[in-house]
């Protein structure tokens, strides 16, 4: 039985044994590929499994050739070694090498995605997460024949890592857009956002085709409140475009409506590109001690720890730092954390000992330059929400399960796949390793069931008042009506109010028409004196919760907001928070949290507010403030740069009135690329990762 290797037994032979265990391992493969009812999940992961053994055995070199035509008739062709295989095998791998792609090789999978689209079939694709979805993306635009091309992310990290890639490989042939401030050309051109900006866009004109990452968030059950936009952003997207192409990782079935408006081909494929060892340590006694022992062993290196919570990645990094040192080329990243966040943020120390954090509540490039550092073994270990695991790729060679929950609900066997999927890297680590520490989720299907497929007349409210005039059913018509006499608003006044939920709008509604009956104080123009701010703050808090805006109370908020917009710059914003704050360690980092939540959140509250104010005083203006709010009162190019990996404390300092993103970043490359006392050789490098 090829499922019945003792690959460990294996690995540790030498000499003559072990040529006679691969020789009788390859035979026993070639004949499983001959069998007409062979399993690839049994069958591929001996594929990276031999990969790993022949290359790190060099009296198996004799193997390569035989190896390479089991990778060839397996489909796993990005195996075959050109070097050392027979001209027929070395002709397929040629076949369907990519040298736009740096002479990438695909298999055979891809290349069967890649035929339905370059067909022009509309295809929703689900694979697992080694199997290379991203060169799909890649090879697409290598093609030539799409010119006019929408990429939808969930999050800004992934957005961040795509636009990297994208720009990396196509340096000249796309425009991309991917902030609010560019301006789209005639030329071939990437719009790349999350469904919060690509909604916004007007400029799109006739797509050739919308590509969709992450699709399983279509599916309200699945996701937040952030799926209704989704949707309507993917509505809006798939009405100007020719052809579509949905991907994300380990769904079973796409729900849709039997007449549906889109039609499409769905792929569900197992096929995997590297194998995964499991370990069981659900039954160890002390948890957190056993976690220790594995992470001092650096053969797991690098190595992601999932956990539950950003308090919990946070209590985990501090702790084990206490206890080991896994690296010291972190050392540098801890000074410079000092220096521009202050000395007393707990995490620093656990940065300097070689232990970096994901989560939603770090500052976006110092969130990338973590990832960047795992990536070269100078952060070896990375706790971890699922923020990390959304999409972002990383060269982990192991995942070490630590928790069975996000927040506090046990996540399902679908998020539980997508987190062990995280470990291996073709090309880097053929063999990941999964460590659990807890029972995994019972196996179950998973289903997707988009709004944009299912019955308008069924859909959320929320969803349909976003879809366009001409669109809208007959039957779904009087919905919306009805919804506009309710809350008092007009049709375009409601797209602005969906943005925070509908349900959301009506509350603030009541409570501005409360305040107001006794109290004009709402009613303000360009920028809140600190008792106009004080009652933002009050309404704000009566529909969120304190863990979205990264404050305790309203006066927290409403002080929080004034020395942001004091502060001459973040890094004397950051140094003073740091002097000041006297909470949990843990939660150090809820001011990111704020920040966050001045950038998208709070802007939307604000001009709901402000909708339902001017109903009473017409002359009421929050535009200015709310847009200053958006990008922390500096530059808007400050904070597009940090989305980008360049740290606002250090763009800030070169920053000249007037500067476009352009003009600064070839500033900031500029002092990068020769020895000056602004910009010291820890940040040249920085600056020079995320730019170049």
């Amino acid at each position: 039985m090829i499922d019945a290797f003792d690959w460990a037994r294996i690995t540790a032979l030498k000499g003559d044994a072990l040529k006679g265990a691969v020789f009788s391992i390859l035979r026993s493969a070639s004949l499983e590929v001959n069998n007409p009812e062979r399993s690839d999940a049994i069958l591929l992961p001996i594929i990276p499994r031999l990969a790993d053994i022949i290359a790190n055995n060099y009296e198996l070199k004799n193997y390569r050739e035989p190896f390479s035509a089991l990778a060839r008739a397996a489909g796993l062709w990005n195996y075959i070694d050109k070097e050392f295989a027979d001209t027929s095998d070395r002709l397929v791998a040629e076949a369907v090498t990519v040298p736009e792609l740096g002479g990438i090789t695909l298999h055979r999978e891809q290349i069967g995605a890649l035929n339905e689209i370059f067909a022009g079939r509309n295809l929703v694709l689900s694979a697992p997460t080694s199997f290379g979805k991203s060169l799909l993306i890649d090879a697409i635009l290598a093609s030539g024949k799409y010119k006019r091309v929408a990429i939808v992310v969930p999050t800004i990290a992934l957005l961040d890592e795509t636009r990297r890639r994208i720009r990396r490989r196509f340096p000249e042939q796309f425009d991309i857009i991917a902030h609010g401030t560019d301006v789209a050309s005639d030329r071939p051109t990437v719009f790349l956002g999350t469904q919060e900006r690509i909604i916004n866009r007007s400029d799109l004109g006739t797509l050739d085709i919308v590509i969709v990452d992450e699709f399983y968030k279509l599916d309200a059950r699945r996701s937040d409140e952030r799926s209704v936009t989704l949707n309507a952003a993917v509505y809006k997207l798939l009405t100007k475009s020719r052809q579509f192409f949905f991907l994300g990782p380990n769904i079973d079935n796409v729900h849709f409506v039997g007449d549906g408006r889109w039609k499409f081909q769905f792929l569900r494929t197992k096929f995997a590109t590297v194998a995964v060892e499991t370990y069981d340590l659900k039954g160890v006694e002390n948890k957190q001690e056993r976690l220790l022992e594995e992470l001092g062993d650096d053969t797991h290196w690098p190595a992601l720890v999932f956990v539950s919570s950003p308090g919990r990645v946070n209590r985990l990094a501090i702790a084990s730092s206490k206890e080991m040192s896994v690296s010291d080329g972190s050392a540098e990243l801890a000074h410079w954390m000092k220096e521009n966040f202050g000395p007393t943020w707990p995490l620093i120390g656990a940065v300097e000992h070689g232990f970096g954090v994901h989560h939603a509540r770090m500052p976006r490039a110092l969130s990338s330059r973590m990832v960047r550092m795992f990536n070269d073994l100078d952060l070896p270990v990375l706790f971890c929400t699922s923020t990390l695991i959304e999409g972002v790729n990383t060269a982990a060679k192991t995942v070490m399960i630590y928790d069975k929950a996000i927040d506090r609900e046990d996540f399902d066997f679908f998020t539980f796949s997508n987190i062990r999927g995280r470990a291996g890297r073709l090309g880097q680590h053929h063999v990941g390793r999964v460590l659990l520490f807890n029972e995994p989720p019972a196996q179950t299907d998973t289903d997707v069931s988009p709004t944009i497929f299912g019955d308008e007349e069924g859909a959320p409210d929320d969803y349909v008042v976003q879809i366009s005039d001409e669109d809208i059913e007959v039957q779904v018509d009087p919905r919306i009506t009805q919804l506009e006499f309710t809350l008092g608003l007009t049709r375009a006044e409601l797209k602005v109010a969906v943005s925070i939920g509908l349900e959301t709008a009506d509350r603030i509604r009541q409570e501005v028409a409360r305040r107001l009956a006794v109290d004009p104080t709402l009613a303000w123009e360009r920028f809140p004196n600190s008792e106009e701010l004080s009652m933002i703050a009050e309404i704000v808090f009566t529909v969120r919760r304190a863990s979205e805006l990264g404050s305790n109370t309203a006066k927290q908020l409403a002080y929080y907001i004034s020395r942001l917009s004091h502060s001459e710059t973040m890094r004397v914003f950051f140094i003073e928070y740091d002097q000041k704050y006297k909470g949990d360690p843990e939660n150090y980092d809820t001011i990111f949290r704020f920040l966050r939540a001045c950038e998208y959140g709070l802007p939307q509250i604000l001009s709901v507010i402000e909708i339902f104010v001017r109903k009473r005083h017409p002359s009421t203006n929050y535009r200015h403030f709310i847009n200053e709010l958006s990008h922390w009162f500096r530059p808007p190019v400050l904070r597009e740069l940090d989305e980008e990996g360049i740290p606002i404390q250090i763009s800030e300092r070169f920053y000249r009135v007037g500067d476009t993103r352009k003009k600064l970043a070839e500033r900031l490359l500029m002092y990068a690329s020769s020895p000056s006392k602004e910009m010291d050789v820890f940040e040249r490098e920085w600056v020079t990762g995320a730019l170049a």
